[in-house]
Formats: structure tokens, C-alpha cells, sequence
């Protein structure tokens, strides 16, 4: 098995959160794509706004740990967060509750939306066209075990960016902290972004409930910048409440 702290080659585009646990920012929207290895295969938090890009995360990851990606989590449905999990075949796709009819529903919608971000109109169509729904619904928490001792907690923490937030815990160990993938309920990078989809009046209620899973030592990695820690995303809750009018 390769160094879980493996920088080099692939891994040189990924940041090392913690033993077994990286992420990647991609180029484009600076989304987040996550890999967290156990003993006997990889979750993935993301697979990219293309087919293309999901191939290369696949490729990326698998050399990195020397495991094989068994899992997928997909934090909401817009089209830079799930666009590349067609290139994940034979791997086991979790998502909020609801996900998978909305994503079956609204394919078209997220084609256009990417060609209206600037991916290429043919490069969106065949990521529409092989989009994969999840296959595992998360109505609250579900425990995802790796192998080796390294189970991961999926909860369902939203609605908020959108009706669908799915959010990933990964325990710390030892002196490592807990790493929390936050989806795009958390942007470092700008404001958050609150589309036609989102539900403002309970996206500071969805933090709330991201704190208290993750408690105030944890690293947060935002669906779209640089990771903080629990005061950003608490002083992130109040500016969102104070925008929405909601406390």
C-alpha cells in the first residue's frame, strides 16, 4: 500500500488533512474533492464538474493510497460536485434523501446550468447524459466503514445550500484531528452562494448542526476554499443569519 501521506507525483495536487485523508481543489469553481482511505478501499467526497475530471480523481487517488475507491458521497447536486461520478463504475454513491429523484428529474437543468458556468456544451451533455443518481440514501447518520479500523459518518445535515446537504466526518486518531467535509454549506473562498435552490431560513439552523458534529477542534474543509476551523464556520452562521433575517 502506498504512504497515506504520499505527496508525491498524483498526490502533488492533493492537501494532506490528516493520516489517510486529503483533499484536491480543482481548477474552474476551486470545488473540493476529498479521499479518505481505510484498510480495504477509499470514500470519495466529490467527484468534479466532468467526466473527465472524475477519471482523473479516480486515477489520482488510487495511485496516491494503492487501494481501490469503493465509495462516493456527494455532498448536493450542482453540477461541479457531481458531474464526474460516471467515471466511478462499480462504486457504492450515497446522497441525502431525495437526491437521487431530484438528480433524475433535473439532468437537463444541471447540463445547462454547467454550460451557463462555462464547461463546453458537449462536455456537459455527456457528463448529463452518464450522470450517476446515488444508490444509498442518508436520512440522518450513516456509519461507512473502509476497513482497518476507519469507519467515516455520513449525516444529512441541510436543507440549506440546497434542500439536499450531505456532510462527511472522518474521526480523528490519536493526536490527528476529526476532519469535517462540509459541501458548499461552508465557502471559504466568497460568500456563499444561495441559488434558487437554496433554503436561507434554515442554512444557519444546517451550521448549527454542523458544529455540534463536529465540535470546535476539528478541521472544516469548505466545498470551496481553504480549510478553517469551527469560528469560521460560526461566524459564517451569523453573517448568514443576519442576511437571510433569520436567527
Amino acid at each position: 500500500m502506498a504512504n497515506h501521506g504520499d505527496q508525491q507525483g498524483a498526490g502533488a495536487h492533493w492537501e494532506r488533512l490528516a493520516p489517510g485523508v486529503v483533499r484536491r481543489r480543482m481548477p474552474g469553481w476551486d470545488a473540493t474533492v476529498g479521499a479518505v482511505a481505510g484498510g480495504s478501499g477509499v470514500l470519495v467526497v466529490d467527484t468534479g464538474s466532468s467526466l473527465h475530471e472524475g477519471v482523473e480523481i479516480r486515477r489520482e487517488v488510487q495511485e496516491i493510497f494503492g487501494l481501490p475507491v469503493t465509495h462516493i458521497a456527494l455532498t448536493h447536486p450542482h453540477f461541479d460536485h457531481v458531474f464526474g461520478t460516471a467515471a466511478f463504475s462499480g462504486v457504492q454513491v450515497y446522497g441525502a434523501v431525495g437526491v437521487e429523484e431530484l438528480m433524475r428529474r433535473e439532468r437537463d437543468e444541471l447540463r445547462r446550468d454547467a454550460v451557463r458556468h462555462g464547461v463546453d456544451p458537449e462536455v456537459a451533455a455527456d457528463s448529463a447524459d452518464l450522470l450517476v443518481r446515488p444508490h444509498h440514501a442518508v436520512s440522518g447518520e450513516l456509519s461507512v466503514d473502509l476497513g482497518g479500523g476507519r469507519p467515516v459518518m455520513l449525516a444529512n445535515a441541510g436543507p440549506g445550500h440546497t434542500a439536499h446537504d450531505l456532510v462527511v466526518l472522518v474521526p480523528g486518531a490519536g493526536r490527528a484531528p476529526e476532519v469535517v467535509f462540509c459541501g458548499d454549506l461552508v465557502e471559504e473562498s466568497g460568500e456563499p452562494q444561495a441559488g434558487p435552490d437554496a433554503l436561507p431560513h434554515a442554512w444557519p439552523a444546517a451550521l448549527d448542526r454542523l458544529l455540534a458534529l463536529g465540535g470546535e477542534d476539528a478541521l472544516y474543509v469548505p466545498g470551496h476554499g481553504a480549510v478553517v476551523d469551527a469560528g469560521f464556520v460560526r461566524g459564517q452562521r451569523e453573517a448568514l443569519a443576519e442576511r437571510f433575517g433569520v436567527s
